[in-house]
Formats: C-alpha cells, structure tokens, sequence
C-alpha cells in the first residue's frame, strides 16, 4: 500500500474511533505549502508502519466538521488517536523522526 489513506468527515467514526490499531491523521489542504511539504513523510509513515498504524489524509477545504471538532487552526496538523482519543499532536511541518517519536507513544 504505502500511501495514507484519505479520510472524510462521515468516515471518521469507523475509520478513527473504532480502529484497533493507533491512528495517525494528517489535517492538511492543496494550497498550503508546508502540507505539501509534509505529504512525503507521512506517506513514508504510512508505507513503514502498515500494519501497526493507520495513517490517513483529511483534506480540511473538503471536511469541516472533524477539523472544528479537534480545534485544528493551522495546517498542516498532525493527531495521533489510541483507542479512539486523542494522545499527542503536531502542528506545522516537521522532520520524519518527529512524527516517529510521536508514533512511539502510542506503539
């Protein structure tokens, strides 16, 4: 697979809450630079932990509910959810050990 799995408002209760495996979702939008940034990585993420993390994408110009929902203001965000919580965030683009370390918390 490799990529991170798109992500819409009215799939967040299966594809987050119920997971049984941490879930990575990226808050991001075509015409934000750092996200474009950011994209690679957590595709890279996606691709290193298959299996161990669902990571997935949500497009915030296209999702509104979820991003008010988790008061997401500035993009790109990163949430990490354990069991259907939120645990740990990124906000802004980062190196790939940071979103690794983040990941650790919930592994």
């Amino acid at each position: 697979m490799g990529k991170a799995i798109p992500l819409a408002d009215s799939d967040f209760e299966t594809e987050v809450k119920n997971s049984s495996i941490p879930v990575l979702v990226d808050f991001w939008a075509t015409w934000c630079g750092p996200c474009q940034t950011m994209g690679p990585v957590v595709d890279t993420i996606a691709e290193e932990y298959e299996g161990r993390v669902k990571v997935m994408k949500m497009n915030v110009d296209e999702n509104a509910l979820t991003p008010a929902q988790f008061g997401i203001r500035g993009i790109p965000t990163l949430l990490l959810f354990k069991d259907g919580q939120v645990v740990d965030r990124i906000v802004g683009a980062v190196a790939k050990t940071a979103v690794e370390n983040l990941l650790k918390k919930a592994i």
